[in-house]
């Protein structure tokens, strides 16, 4: 499966989160769009970078060719040199002798100028592949006009005028809406867009997104494309997505936890974080309830306490730059101190070193590199294949640790007890990391390093003994890339079980 992105970007590795969302990282290092996590999630694999093509790739590329001598003197345009070169990146996908069917999604809409050039190599690839093989779905909003209480088929119809004028005429059309739509306005949208009837299907907003491959199920989608790419039919499973589902809409408990993080004011910058926590929750038979805290509303004790009031677990999610860190070490003192249950990730993990280097290490002006090159106690350092990137000497994009890598997880610690196995592998993208020099200090302090690279040289994990503190975990790791609605990370199940725990006690102490 494939995302077309239609910025000039090579990657969204270096937009801010609050334009782009999320960056998705997969298992070989590729910083990609926030629906590949989504693709992932539901598909329950695991994709390459090849899963996200952007314009500036495309570009970058053909003009690298043209600089090699590639085209062997031709002009060089957007037809047909651009155009083959999508074309190849969508056709890489069907390489793996295992491939039966490539969906590829277009990002952007009908009738943006950038989107252009990739419209127009799906239609070649129509043409050359044959129409018979080849299965055009069009999604587009039915907007909800409430003075005149209906529906409106305008957008689509104009929609759909606009993709026949470049050559391509959709298969089926999936109709978003905020209700149900009539079999009156299904019959139009068939006979003015000239797509069968069943072929228009209804997707009116769910509850939840893991109700939506039964309501297009419901509406027979699966089994028209089936039919018309003529494939085998095989009966559909839905068992274990039942369970899942009776967990999303009825679970037997419910828990609360803070996700501390300065991009809060849009959510879809800590998608995969999110629903690894309901993931979490899922495992457990529980709901989660998860409160959005600004982290500079942490930055003061009192701040921490009155943010973070009655919830029974706490999230520090990754993220970049100084802005909203004391608040966020802030949010680290409560928890620890309060014995709140805590899951610290990436940027996470480094607050509660730093955290446990001021108030348990005695190192009052700990610090970190990224955020003050002159600290007294940096105990958070540049990575050393990094300093040549912070002092301006290389690229940014596409140069910081990412991908799996390996850890070794020491015997009897809370991370080898929820993974179950002493050697696990997660996905990173980091450019700091705890600085050895401080780590017998800090384990004297009381802070154990339970995960390792394999050579010893960088922490993966940190966290507090059990006698000490009920769930205080730290990874390096961004695991929320790893997590299924059906196979939740045991860090998440873990936070949520230890948040389950401390909600029952705070209800015996009431």
């Amino acid at each position: 499966m494939q995302k077309l992105d239609p910025y000039l970007n090579v990657d969204p590795g270096t937009m801010n989160p609050f334009q782009h969302g999320e960056v998705f990282v997969t298992d070989d290092g590729a910083e990609t769009d926030l629906d590949i996590g989504h693709y992932e999630r539901f598909l329950d694999t695991e994709l390459h970078g090849s899963a996200n093509v952007t314009t500036g790739q495309v570009y970058s590329n053909v003009i690298a060719k043209e600089r090699r001598g590639e085209y062997l003197g031709d002009t060089v345009q957007v037809i047909p040199h651009i155009t083959n070169e999508i074309k190849d990146r969508i056709r890489g996908m069907a390489d793996d002798t295992e491939v039966d069917i490539v969906i590829t999604e277009v990002g952007g809409t009908v009738g943006d100028i950038e989107s252009l050039p990739f419209l127009e190599s799906v239609r070649q690839i129509r043409h050359e592949i044959g129409r018979e093989n080849c299965f055009f779905l069009h999604v587009s909003l039915l907007p909800y006009i409430g003075p005149s209480g209906e529906l409106k088929t305008k957008p689509t119809q104009h929609s759909v005028a606009a993709l026949r004028s470049i050559g391509i005429q959709p298969d089926a059309i999936v109709c978003r809406s905020d209700r149900p739509i009539t079999d009156g306005l299904k019959h139009k949208i068939s006979l003015m867009c000239d797509v069968d009837r069943e072929a228009v299907v209804s997707a009116v907003d769910a509850a939840s997104i893991y109700d939506i491959p039964k309501v297009l199920h419901s509406e027979g989608l699966d089994a028209y494309v089936v039919r018309r790419l003529d494939l085998p039919f095989r009966d559909v499973d839905w068992g274990a997505w039942d369970e899942l589902l009776r967990r999303v809409h009825k679970p037997a408990r419910e828990v609360v936890i803070a996700l501390v993080g300065k991009y809060i004011d849009l959510p879809d910058a800590y998608l995969s974080v999110t629903e690894a926590l309901r993931h979490g929750g899922f495992g457990n038979d529980a709901r989660v309830r998860i409160r959005w805290v600004k982290s500079d509303d942490c930055a003061t004790p009192e701040g921490a306490k009155r943010e973070l009031d009655g919830v029974d677990g706490v999230l520090i999610p990754g993220g970049f730059g100084v802005r909203g860190i004391e608040g966020k070490l802030g949010a680290v003192r409560h928890a620890r101190e309060n014995r709140i249950p805590l899951l610290g990730i990436c940027l996470g993990l480094q607050c509660m070193v730093i955290e446990a280097a001021r108030n348990l290490g005695g190192l009052a002006e700990a610090g970190s590199a990224e955020f003050d090159a002159t600290t007294a106690h940096p105990v958070v350092a540049t990575m050393s294949d990094q300093l040549d990137v912070v002092a301006g000497e290389r690229d940014m994009g596409g140069t910081m640790r990412l991908g799996l890598y390996p850890a070794d997880l020491a015997e009897g610690s809370v991370v080898r007890e929820l993974y179950g196995e002493a050697k696990v592998s997660e996905r990173h993208r980091h450019r700091y990391e705890v600085n050895n020099s401080y780590r017998d200090r800090l384990e004297e302090a009381g802070l154990r390093f339970s995960g390792l690279s394999p050579d010893g040289r960088l922490v993966e994990y940190v966290e507090l003994p059990r006698e000490r503190h009920p769930f205080f975990v730290g990874t390096q790791a961004h695991p929320e890339f790893r997590s299924r609605p059906t196979r939740p990370h045991p860090l998440f199940t873990g936070l949520v079980a230890a948040a389950l725990d401390y909600s029952e006690q705070r209800a015996g102490d009431a």
